[in-house]
């Protein structure tokens, strides 16, 4: 496990960011920050949709991200305020239970999300009283982790405005949790590129659907193999059982789930349960409308992207002369998966890592969540210059709006720093 958040002093008025954010915060509550909290974004280089079933993920810290300017108060409130004006403000009592409310995603209750860990994480029965603005880089609903950063930025905030402290860990591996460093090749860099379609994960069902197939698919090859599947919640928990490789998985897949989809009634013919337990003990409040399951191409994808994860790993380590081509080949396939046997990808974001392509990049894929977001592609260093260039021709000045958006949509991705807490000097 990692140290603490390091809490770092700097010149407010050397950095522009934080030089307005200071300003508008004084603006809005007559007063200057105490302390300012910072967490970056990130990018999934490759492993997508395979951690909440329980499998290793490659993510990279950003330089886009989430910084909040705080002080505190004795009005037994947190107020919160967005330097962007289309957010609105929001403030909570410090003595009142927080209430997230689920069926409404605004952006405060990601914030709260974070104070609310904290507080249950320590018992806090009184938070203290704070006032803070958000001012966020990562675009929203990009597949950069914004709604994460946020949240872990407000429990950094919540911890330090009570005086708390919180060992951190990155999440790569999750049977058992553990972080590993990798280190990536010379000669290549990554680009980021938003195709500027936008999926409010926690407003559709999209995510949900996955997720319940991925649990069904679980119970299915466990039943198939015998094993008790009651207790099963997770793909990678079916592989531990049966002490089997992911090659041995993907080829239990082929064996067992049939490539059409499965009805409700064929699935609770083979669990042996009734409708309603089916209703109530494998589908999520917002997928109670499902029909039709897709369980073949969720378990397949989920066991050969973890196993792309592994090699990802493994050319990193290992630095053979051509690992920017391997690397990338294991991309495109990530990608292939994502777009046919998981459906999580959009025409859009299609369109982009196929203009990505065919401008030098030696792999792409989508980020994130998918359904909409950003593309990350491995571009070798002597070419970033026409990659984006090409890209910005070929998806972004064609479309009026996109073109308006390029600015914040196109960008080399350098590893960013971990959180921490800023003291003005």
């Amino acid at each position: 496990m990692a140290t603490n958040p390091p809490k770092l002093k700097t010149k407010i008025a050397a950095n522009e960011r934080m030089k307005n954010l200071k300003e508008t915060f004084e603006s809005k509550y007559g007063e200057s920050p105490l302390f300012y909290a910072f967490a970056p974004g990130r990018v999934n280089l490759i492993g997508e949709h395979i951690d909440y079933c329980g499998y290793s993920v490659l993510p990279m810290a950003i330089e886009q991200n989430i910084l909040t300017a705080v002080s505190l108060n004795d009005s037994g409130k947190i107020q919160l305020a967005n330097a962007n004006p289309k957010y609105k403000d929001f403030s909570v009592s410090c003595s009142e239970e927080i209430a997230i409310d689920r069926d409404d995603p605004q952006w405060y209750y990601y914030f709260l999300c974070g104070v609310k860990g904290i507080q249950e994480k320590f018992g806090l029965n009184n938070l203290a009283g704070m006032s803070c603005v958000v001012d966020g880089t990562i675009p929203p609903s990009s597949g950069l982790s914004s709604s994460s950063a946020l949240v872990c930025c407000s429990g950094l905030v919540t911890m330090e405005a009570n005086q708390k402290s919180l060992s951190k860990a990155k999440l790569i591996e999750f049977q058992p949790l553990r972080a590993t460093d990798v280190k990536l090749p010379d000669g290549a860099v990554f680009v980021i590129s938003n195709c500027c379609v936008e999926m409010n994960k926690a407003a559709s069902s999209h995510y949900n659907i996955r997720v319940v197939e991925c649990r069904i698919a679980t119970k299915m090859l466990a039943q198939a193999r015998g094993v008790d599947s009651s207790r099963l919640l997770k793909l990678a928990h079916v592989q531990m059982e049966l002490k089997a490789s992911l090659e041995e998985m993907l080829a239990l897949v082929a064996e067992v789930l049939h490539p059409e989809p499965y009805s409700r009634e064929e699935i609770c013919k083979v669990l042996g349960i009734t409708s309603e337990q089916f209703s109530t003990e494998l589908l999520s409040a917002n997928t109670q409308d499902m029909t039709q399951f897709k369980l073949h191409q969720r378990a397949k994808h989920v066991y050969g992207e973890a196993a792309r994860v592994l090699q990802f790993k493994s050319v990193c380590d290992s630095e053979p002369t051509d690992a920017t081509r391997l690397l990338g080949e294991l991309m495109n396939q990530s990608h292939a998966s994502c777009r046919d046997l998981y459906e999580c990808s959009c025409p859009e974001l299609d369109q982009l890592v196929d203009i990505c392509l065919k401008s030098g990049a030696v792999g792409s894929r989508l980020t994130g969540a998918g359904w909409g977001g950003c593309a990350v592609s491995m571009v070798p260093s002597k070419k970033v210059e026409s990659f984006l260039q090409a890209v910005r021709e070929e998806y972004y000045l064609p479309d009026p709006r996109r073109a308006a958006m390029e600015k914040q949509s196109l960008f080399v991705s350098k590893p960013g720093g971990g959180a921490a807490i800023f003291l003005e000097e």
